[in-house]
């Protein structure tokens, strides 16, 4: 059982500010004051009783769309880095079990993929399809999997050789009881540091593509696409903008805390890295 008292005071507060945002992204249609796209004031009216954040650029409850925004970023984000860390993974550790040609081909299209900059073929492919949650999701998952396979294949590579993986193979193991009864587990330290990164990574490739207009389409808009919307003011000096860029460096910094907490339970459960 998880004993707070023994969770670093940074691990708390990050682990805090995650379950924040995630209570926010969840419960939005219940604790939003108002609807995602209900004009209830004047245009980047200041903070008031009535509405704590201010209001937007058409005169949107400012705390209701960062809330139904947390939802949006968070779903995207989360289904994005699944998809990426459940492709690349697979991929990866197949790639160094089967070997030979079968992973010459992967790592050669990998290669292929990273050497084009992600967000220049983000806005080539997100420019010719339509541009809905699912594509997006897609896009960024596949995107992002070259880099979980890389990191997947190099840990396998070494794992694969292992006496306990020969042992396995000895005994008549098929190929998917080495991958993930053998190689995952035995995995899983460095694939949770990176998980952390590549959703952190997911949020500010959202925020990015809705930013630049190819994201989350209006009326409905994550934070980046709030940033977007409120960036006019910043002239006039009203914090509009500010307000979620906030909230994404917020939890960039609360989930890597978190993971980075995480990832040293997990080396401490085991001895350490030097105790094998």
């Amino acid at each position: 059982m998880l004993d707070i008292r023994r969770i670093p005071i940074p691990a708390l507060i990050g682990l805090l500010l995650t379950v924040l945002f995630v209570l926010a992204a969840v419960f939005a249609p219940w604790i939003a004051p108002y609807g995602n796209g209900e004009i209830v004031g004047d245009v980047w009216a200041p903070m008031s009783a009535a509405h704590l954040l201010g209001t937007d650029n058409l005169g949107r409850d400012l705390l209701s769309r960062m809330i139904y925004g947390a939802r949006i970023t968070l779903f995207i984000a989360v289904l994005a880095t699944a998809l990426s860390f459940s492709l690349g993974s697979i991929l990866g550790f197949s790639a160094a079990v089967f070997g030979g040609w079968f992973d010459t081909l992967l790592s050669r299209l990998v290669d292929l993929l990273m050497s084009i900059p992600t967000l220049i073929m983000a806005l080539v492919v997100l420019s010719v399809l339509p541009t809905n949650l699912v594509t997006l999701i897609l896009v960024m998952g596949i995107l992002d999997s070259t880099r979980v396979y890389r990191l997947s294949r190099a840990v396998a590579v070494d794992i694969n050789v292992m006496d306990y993986v020969e042992a396995a193979k000895l005994r008549g193991e098929g190929s998917a009881w080495i991958i993930f009864r053998e190689i995952l587990p035995n995995a899983l330290s460095p694939l949770i540091s990176e998980l952390g990164l590549r959703f952190i990574y997911a949020v500010l490739f959202l925020s990015t593509l809705s930013f630049l207009g190819l994201g989350v389409q209006p009326p409905d808009a994550d934070w980046g696409g709030m940033v977007k919307e409120n960036k006019d003011g910043i002239v006039f000096g009203i914090p509009a903008a500010l307000i979620p860029a906030a909230a994404i460096a917020a939890l960039a910094i609360s989930v890597n805390l978190v993971a980075d907490w995480i990832l040293n339970r997990t080396t401490d459960l085991k001895g350490g890295r030097g105790n094998g």
